[in-house]
């Protein structure tokens, strides 16, 4: 018999992308001398599941842990709740909360805030995580007497912020088992040369190298905040084109950046998988920069702790927690977990250290920082035709704030992001984590604009500016 697509419609097959699979199949059963019985139940093997609808607006409610403190802010917290609505219609999610540090992260309506968390059902979502996949924090205490100014030069020979990776020659080796675990991982074995190339690097933007001083014991501290570098992007790239598949079948109506992949799926255990080597390498990236700093000056390291703020979790109940911008706050949430977290609010400020309450309200979250008040650019309308030595003095006083490249950013000072104890108080507030300890700050490095005098800034024939004098303390 002839098997066409009309054949499958009578059967009451819908008709879609898969109908030439769906024939081919159909005929071969046929050729081979199957009944309609056996034909029919190969066709139902291979169509897609029906598409899964959207949830009925309002129909699963968020935590808002978060008060607006003037006008500047009101703007910003109901942009955060709007996208949460429409977040909370995907159908994988059963609950999302919103941090005290919460900004918008883009306009596309149900783009998950900075600040925010879902919760999802056998569903990891990469444009939850983002590019910056494991964006995190680690702590090196040191031993005895340390200079912090010698930490900070050493951390401008050694440490390494602005675009790409380290050149030949300079490249530090992550771990052999971390590159074993990529060359096992399908979708990291093409990221090898990356994961070299870009390792103990920092990039640039909101990532720091922060030397302070535990208050309680006057100890030197050096922390550090970046996340995966090249290898993550390139992770979440390869992780969007394989949720966008899944969201064509299984989900139309959610927006691409949305889609998902299907957790017991095989892309999605290997997705899973490479996420936790991911995060292997973006701890060890960590402790490298702080490893060489150490050996350079001949200091002995102490304590030392890590935390990540830009994951997934999976907790003991099954759901998937997309954290962006968020910081774990309740026990268990990793092998490597001391029961402390580390929460930075901005260079002139202590770098927190936390131990998490398990809130329901933050879903176990605490913020992960201060977040923005101003996108970058609406910030540096603000500060035109005053010196940055001006506005550093008065931002960040007595701070020996340098930029790696050596014209300072701007755009990443104090007044960029939220008040910083209005951050703090509503940590208590909505009891989402106890500080049991503080870093004050001492110095910080940064990228630096590193940008700022990059071709495509400067107008057409123009010369390339002579580099200004950085604004160090």
């Amino acid at each position: 018999m002839g098997i066409t697509g009309k054949t499958l419609i009578e059967w009451g097959f819908q008709p879609g992308h898969w109908f030439a699979e769906g024939i081919k199949t159909a005929q071969a059963v046929a050729d081979a001398g199957g009944t309609d019985l056996e034909i029919r139940a190969a066709v139902e093997r291979i169509q897609p599941p029906a598409a899964v609808p959207l949830n009925r607006a309002g129909a699963i409610e968020h935590f808002m842990n978060i008060e607006p403190e003037g006008d500047h802010e009101i703007a910003n917290v109901a942009s955060v709740n709007q996208h949460m609505i429409e977040l909370m219609r995907l159908p994988t999610v059963r609950a999302g909360a919103v941090m005290p540090d919460a900004c918008p992260a883009g306009h596309a309506p149900g783009t998950i805030p900075v600040g925010g968390v879902i919760a999802t059902e056998n569903a990891i979502h990469p444009g939850m995580h983002s590019a910056d996949i494991c964006c995190s924090m680690a702590v090196s205490v040191f031993k005895g007497a340390a200079d912090p100014t010698a930490i900070l030069d050493a951390g401008m020979r050694l440490s390494h912020f602005g675009g790409g990776g380290r050149p030949r020659g300079a490249q530090v080796h992550p771990p052999t088992e971390v590159m074993k675990a990529f060359a096992e991982n399908a979708m990291l074995a093409p990221l090898m040369s990356a994961a070299i190339e870009h390792f103990a690097t920092q990039g640039d933007g909101n990532h720091f190298f922060y030397v302070g001083r535990v208050k309680s014991t006057g100890d030197i501290a050096l922390v550090t905040h970046h996340g995966s570098r090249k290898p993550g992007a390139m992770l979440y790239k390869a992780g969007m084109a394989a949720a966008e598949r899944f969201r064509q079948r299984l989900s139309p109506e959610t927006a691409r950046h949305n889609a998902w992949i299907p957790a017991d799926t095989r892309e999605g255990e290997a997705y899973w998988s490479a996420l936790q080597t991911i995060r292997a390498w973006t701890k060890a990236s960590h402790f490298a920069i702080h490893d060489m700093v150490a050996s350079s000056l001949g200091l002995g390291i102490g304590d030392r702790f890590w935390n990540e703020h830009n994951f997934v979790f999976r907790k003991t109940d099954g759901l998937f927690y997309h954290a962006k911008g968020a910081t774990p706050a309740y026990r268990g949430y990793a092998s490597d977990d001391i029961g402390l977290t580390l929460i930075p609010l901005n260079m002139a400020q202590p770098i927190l250290i936390t131990s998490g309450l398990d809130s329901a309200n933050g879903l176990g979250f605490a913020p992960h920082g201060a977040g923005r008040n101003f996108s970058r650019t609406a910030y540096l309308r603000s500060l035109e035709g005053r010196s940055a030595a001006e506005i550093m003095a008065e931002q960040a006083p007595g701070i020996d704030v340098r930029s790696f490249c050596g014209i300072p950013d701007l755009s990443e000072l104090p007044g960029a992001y939220k008040d910083a104890a209005s951050v703090r108080r509503q940590i208590s507030q909505y009891g989402l984590a106890e500080v049991v300890e503080t870093i004050e700050p001492i110095g910080s490095i940064m990228a630096g604009d590193w940008q700022q005098d990059a071709p495509w800034r400067r107008p057409r024939g123009a010369a390339r500016k002579s580099t200004p004098d950085s604004a160090e303390g």
